[in-house]
């Protein structure tokens, strides 16, 4: 029997496979898979260079309605992959399990590092230059690796529109938590 190595996830990260599928469905019509994602060139969150390279990562959230997302979808996507962006982007498909409203789906762009606060300053006005006008909010990738979910979870936000990060304090509150949820998934080329 052959030997296989796992890695282990906080979330879902994606693999070989999931960035270069065989044939693509529209986001809004993806029942078969939870995410779509896209790489900046040269880059490969599969890797296992990726968990420390990336351990600080943050992220720009779009919430679109299911009618704009695929739409939305191929904009960032295209900006991604021309390095335009971030590292990455993921959008949540229609067979995600997103427990936020059932009629959004989010847009997750990355940025490689939160602290780096004129890389998270840059790709939002990559985003605005591109036509996302929407509120937008920022959230660290730790955050979501501590099942923090919901109102209050994200660093910073964005009005409308603007240009302008506005830091957010943390709420009195504390942010919903889901479940640690750990995916195993077999390491690149050991399946």
């Amino acid at each position: 029997m052959p030997s296989v190595t796992y890695r282990y996830f906080v979330h879902d990260e994606p693999t070989q496979t999931d960035q270069q599928p065989a044939k693509a469905l529209p986001p809004a019509a993806d029942t078969r898979q939870r995410w779509q994602w896209a790489m900046a060139p040269g880059v490969d969150f599969s890797a296992p260079a990726a968990v420390n390279e990336f351990a600080k990562a943050g992220k720009w959230l779009w919430f679109l309605p299911l009618r704009a997302l695929d739409a939305g979808w191929r904009l960032i996507k295209t900006a991604v992959e021309g390095g335009q962006l971030g590292p990455g982007a993921k959008v949540a498909t229609l067979g995600s399990d997103f427990d936020g409203d059932p009629t959004r789906r989010p847009v997750i762009i990355y940025t490689a590092n939160h602290h780096d606060k004129e890389d998270v300053q840059r790709v939002l006005n990559a985003l605005r230059a591109l036509g996302v006008r929407d509120a937008l909010a920022y959230k660290t990738d730790e955050a979501t690796a501590r099942g923090e979910y919901g109102d209050g979870t994200s660093i910073y936000t964005s009005p409308a529109g603007t240009t302008k990060i506005i830091r957010r304090e943390r709420q009195t509150r504390p942010a919903a938590q889901r479940p640690r949820e750990t995916h195993i998934r077999p390491a690149a080329g050991t399946g």
